[in-house]
């Protein structure tokens, strides 16, 4: 190859930027890997680190916690900052201590949000750091581990079954690899891969000679260069195009255009009120800054806070419940499960699969047909000979089967037997055939073909395999157990040639059967329960056997309805498969892109949907599902994969993520639904207020001292318990319910307002100061206690008790607010001291309101329509949860894309 940094006459490329991919994959690969001044052996280490510099991180998106940017989201309120202005306006026209008051407090409540809201992006940030991706890199000519935001432009990647590719890479060698491209193309169908280049100026979806950064590695292996990385890859385009920063939640994205309308309507009306204020003739400053208190007040400034400290505590709780998340969003993600696809093998199934028997052909116990399953076996052990069929000493690792074998009673008593024998070739156990064979050579100069695997499989290649062994099979699967098939064939030296394939598993003969148990996990049917009681549909994908899988369903009381084979998700449409889905629990006998093919079929139905495994063969799967779930032990192609990490392999612990995810969810709209109602009320008695009375009903800093208080109890929601009926179903954001809510209880709220209205002026003849304490008092108190009523569809404290922190903050939010007009604060507050009959009426109407709420809070819920239906997935959806695996906590490099992109020849195409 030439040397690297020439091409012929051509000048070196400027690898900086990399090299663009449709110009790659028209290049031969050693063109391109002198272009890139690389090798196949990688780059050297410490030019490796140069170009990390020169470039930057391969990242999309930074989690950095910057308090400049939280600081921004408090001032981000226009009319917030209309006040600010005003109020400084204030300052210089002479009401200076009214100014003053009004920013202290307006300092006082943008910290409140602006403390919260960072402590918990300080939190997420410490959580994805604790996050790693990493892929396989050659570095000066040896294979390591390396984070994927690491890679340059140069480095040589080794691509695996399940892997998502984390560069634009342009490919030097592949085996039978495929990669599904569905983030980038739509199309969900994989895509073959080599190395050859393809013509020039082919579209995207037709670089066959690359491997593009986001999609999924779905079949076979490959090696390839690195071409570009971070926003110069295709992927990396499109997800910058999407923002830097880690996207809203679909429930904050609710949450914020619901707060837009609100403000849009607190405009309005501040219009409106502001307008009365003017038409009777009081001062126009102090009208401007009345209605301005009043928009801010009602305005849910505390709802990035409120719904980011419950995202954060959920975090701790679910690592508590043995339940880790790599990105906060899959908190809601989790409560959000309709329908959850799992494995048997230790999710159902204790796990640990012991060897019960070995059955020769003719139905008897057979130590030859086990001599055999140990011969064909892949099972690695720590002092094994080289060349031979290996031996029990030392630590097992391998498939599950294959160590089983090693561990029966009778396998130590074979080793002198077995030691007769050389093995000359392997056929590796796939997921296609779900059979292994080898070719092994006996001291006596006999050379023997042993195939072992899914029965289905080997007996149909053995012609003289009669009924016996058909009905040795299905007493087996009707008892339960794990059955592998064992076969042999003699083979004629010289009669074979190359290497041993698929093909040489033919004309054998039956030599019975390896029986294995994995006992029903005892805790299965529990927390099948708890899932079912959580309206979340169990599903089965499995390998094993049809009967086996359908038995042991049945036995934990898991109902497996019509059993659907891999040959029947092959021969069903994609319509027709949907509609299958829905009468099967058991998938048997299914590939992983059988399974990858169920979920995606699943999610089109509009359902949210889980898979949970921990194999190599489960990746693909874990990343069509909406939530990927794995477990501490899985292998790290699929715990990259997952979103969701449970530290034991148990549905009861998913169960428990599922409460807390739904739990979360449940606390939010407490607040969304209190703080819409009450504000909504709040406007309207201000307005009807300003109408009739011939002063200002409450001066703007003690509206905003009423919101700063109320906002302050309403930190401890995320803490608050909830009842088991707001976590037995998925909920999703519904605006229909909210507004409904909002229009109901805000005059009720209201009625209130004005019955305070009457009392002070007609029973105490109030004048302005002793009204607006009346009032500031009377609101305070019913918009702050109502949440004992909303928070529940129950009767408060004797059917459902708030947690001890909502309590004691809201109590004591109201006994700071009773209080304040005693203080030597009242005068410059504007309170003055209320007489005490006052307090027996606030209680009486506090009793009332209370009760009016509890009243129709009853009739609201009975009147209310269905509620939302399943949300639809978009596109951008998919692009965010893949860019997430290339995030950052540093600044990334922008306007990099066509650095340096093909220096000299020029043949890149820009598109």
């Amino acid at each position: 190859m030439s040397t690297p940094g020439t091409t012929g006459g051509t000048q070196p490329a400027t690898v900086a930027g990399g090299v663009e991919i449709t110009a790659a994959a028209a290049l031969p690969a050693d063109d391109v890997l002198v272009r890139l001044r690389t090798s196949p052996g990688g780059l050297p280490e410490d030019e490796a680190r140069r170009r990390l510099r020169a470039v930057g991180p391969n990242a999309l998106r930074t989690h950095r916690a910057r308090g400049l940017a939280v600081l921004a989201r408090q001032l981000r309120s226009p009319l917030l900052v209309l006040l600010a202005v005003t109020a400084v306006a204030s300052f210089f026209v002479g009401e200076r201590a009214d100014a003053l008051i009004i920013g202290v407090i307006l300092t006082a409540s943008v910290g409140l949000g602006f403390f919260n809201e960072y402590r918990a992006e300080r939190a997420a940030e410490a959580l994805h750091s604790q996050i790693r991706h990493r892929c396989l890199v050659l570095r000066d000519g040896r294979p390591r581990l390396l984070d994927v935001t690491d890679l340059v432009p140069g480095d040589v990647v080794e691509l695996r079954l399940g892997d998502v590719v984390p560069a634009d890479l342009r490919l030097l060698a592949v085996a039978d690899l495929e990669c599904e491209e569905s983030v980038l193309t739509g199309e969900s169908l994989p895509v073959a891969k080599a190395p050859e280049p393809v013509p020039e100026g082919a579209p995207l979806a037709e670089l066959a000679s690359c491997a593009l950064m986001g999609t999924v590695v779905h079949a076979g292996s490959g090696t390839g260069v690195v071409v570009a990385t971070g926003g110069a890859a295709e992927f990396g385009r499109i997800a910058l195009q999407l923002g830097e920063r880690h996207p809203e939640t679909e429930f904050q994205v609710g949450l914020r255009k619901f707060s837009l309308l609100l403000v849009r309507v607190a405009a309005a009306l501040t219009v409106s009120i502001f307008a009365i204020n003017v038409v009777l003739d009081r001062p126009f400053i102090d009208a401007l800054l009345f209605s301005l208190a009043i928009a801010v007040g009602i305005s849910p400034q505390l709802l990035p806070a409120v719904v980011s400290t419950g995202l954060a505590a959920g975090t701790r709780r679910l690592a508590r419940h043995k339940v880790l998340v790599k990105r906060l969003v899959c908190i809601e993600d989790l409560g959000d499960i309709d329908v959850l696809f799992t494995d048997k093998t230790g999710t159902l199934t204790e796990g640990r699969i012991a060897f019960a028997r070995a059955l020769g052909p003719d139905g008897r116990p057979s130590d030859e047909t086990l001599e055999l399953g140990l011969l064909c076996n892949e099972a690695v052990a720590t002092g094994e000979q080289d060349g031979g069929p290996g031996h029990a000493a030392g630590m097992l690792t391998g498939p599950a089967l294959d160590v089983a074998l090693w561990e029966a009673p009778g396998a130590g008593t074979l080793g002198p037997e077995l030691e007769r024998y050389r093995r000359l070739d392997i056929l590796p156990f796939d997921h296609q055939r779900r059979a292994a064979s080898v070719l092994v050579r006996h001291e006596d100069g006999g050379t023997t073909l042993v195939t072992k695997g899914a029965p289905e499989y080997v007996l149909a290649r053995c012609p003289a395999a009669g009924g016996q062994a058909r009905s040795m099979l299905e007493a087996e699967f009707a008892a339960g157990n794990r059955v592998v098939a064992v076969a042999t064939r003699q083979i004629v030296e010289g009669a074979r040639q190359g290497a041993l394939s698929p093909a040489d598993e033919r004309d054998l003969t039956f030599r019975g059967l390896l029986v294995f148990l994995d006992p029903p996990k005892p805790s299965a049917p529990h927390a099948l329960e708890r899932l079912t009681a959580l309206g979340v549909t169990v599903k089965v994908l499995t390998g094993d056997n049809a009967t086996v899988a359908a038995k042991l369903c049945a036995d934990l009381g898991l109902p497996p309805g019509r059993v659907l084979t891999g040959h029947d998700v092959d021969a069903a449409g994609d319509d027709e498969l949907a509609g299958l889905i829905e009468q099967a629990t058991v998938f048997a006998r299914v590939s992983p892109e059988h399974k990858a093919r169920i979920v995606r079929t699943q999610r089109r139905a509009g359902l949210d949907v889980a898979f949970l495994g921990d194999g190599v063969n489960d990746a693909i799967a874990l990343h069509a599902a909406d939530v990927g779930i794995s477990v501490e032990t899985a292998t790290d192609v699929a715990k990259d994969a997952a979103d969701v990490l449970l530290l034991e392999k148990n549905l009861d612990i998913l169960a428990d993520g599922v409460v807390q995810g739904r739990r979360i969810f449940a606390n939010t709209m407490k607040y969304v639904l209190m703080g819409t109602s009450s504000n909504f009320g709040n406007m309207f008695s201000a307005a009807g207020a300003s109408a009739f009375l011939p002063f200002l009903p409450m001066l703007p800093s003690q509206i905003l001292l009423n919101n700063l208080l109320y906002d302050t109890s309403q930190l401890a929601i995320p803490t608050d318990t909830v009842d088991a009926e707001q976590v037995a179903r998925p909920t999703r954001w519904d605006v229909r319910l909210i507004r409904r809510f909002m229009l109901f209880f805000g005059p009720i709220s209201s009625v209130f307002d004005f019955v305070t209205f009457g009392i002070m002026l007609w029973a105490f003849h109030a004048g302005p100061p002793l009204f607006r304490t009346g009032w500031f008092v009377e609101s305070l108190a019913t918009q702050t206690l109502v949440i004992f009523a909303i928070r529940t569809r129950r009767i408060p404290f004797f059917r459902s008790r708030p947690s001890l922190a909502l309590l004691l903050a809201t109590l004591t939010v109201v006994t700071v607010g009773a209080v304040l007009p005693l203080t030597p604060l009242a005068p410059l507050l504007g309170f003055q001291l209320l007489p005490a009959p006052f307090f027996l009426a606030l209680g009486l109407m506090v009793v009332a309101y209370l009760g009016l709420i509890e009243a129709g809070k009853r009739w609201f819920f009975r009147a209310a329509p269905p509620s939302a239906p399943g949300r639809e997935r978009t596109p951008a959806h998919r692009t965010h949860r893949r860019a997430h695996r290339f995030t950052t906590a540093g600044a990334l490099r922008r306007g990099r894309r066509r650095a340096g992109f093909m220096a000299g020849r020029g043949r890149g195409r820009r598109r």
